[in-house]
């Protein structure tokens, strides 16, 4: 799939605010099917957008074979009040000092451990992160809580922007 941008909607869509990510992408593929609709020219006609419920390997593997991504997930820091939107790159992300297996393997490690292997994957500075701070990830729920659902359009945005660059 040269040349291809991938989406990604992280999260598990009934753990409350950890479904944000699945909304984001929702909304991205909503405004770019429109765009379609209206004849407008698409941001691009070689995104695709997807949802899952996968981290570290298993997520470095869905980028292989595609130029860009942007991956949309929910953050916890602490540091924000619950609905602010990130934009980070790869290098903001952790790395992982050791690791015992490839099921403990965070996506840093991932990307590095398959491009030694020779496998073709958007280079770092081509992969986006859009985080949205969240409140709870624990109650099962399929509803985000309000804060987290009134940055849903906020992210979208900011997806739409990427995809532009």
């Amino acid at each position: 799939m040269p040349g291809k941008t991938l989406i990604v909607g992280l999260g598990n869509p009934i753990l409350c605010d950890d479904g944000v990510g699945w909304l984001v992408a929702e909304r991205v593929r909503q405004a770019l099917s429109e765009q379609v609709r209206d004849g407008s020219p698409p941001a691009s006609s070689s995104v695709e957008v997807t949802e899952a419920s996968v981290g570290g390997l298993s997520l470095a593997e869905m980028l292989v074979g595609y130029e860009r991504a942007i991956i949309v997930d929910a953050i916890m820091t602490g540091q924000m009040p619950p609905g602010s939107v990130y934009h980070l790159r790869i290098r903001d992300l952790p790395g992982t000092l050791n690791t015992a297996s490839a099921h403990d393997t965070n996506l840093v490690t991932a990307l590095q451990t398959l491009r030694r292997h020779g496998v073709a994957l958007p280079p770092d500075e081509r992969i986006d992160v859009v985080a949205i701070e969240v409140k709870d990830v624990w109650t099962f729920s399929e509803t985000c809580t309000p804060e987290v659902l009134a940055a849903v359009n906020k992210a979208a945005k900011l997806v739409l922007e990427l995809i532009e660059l």
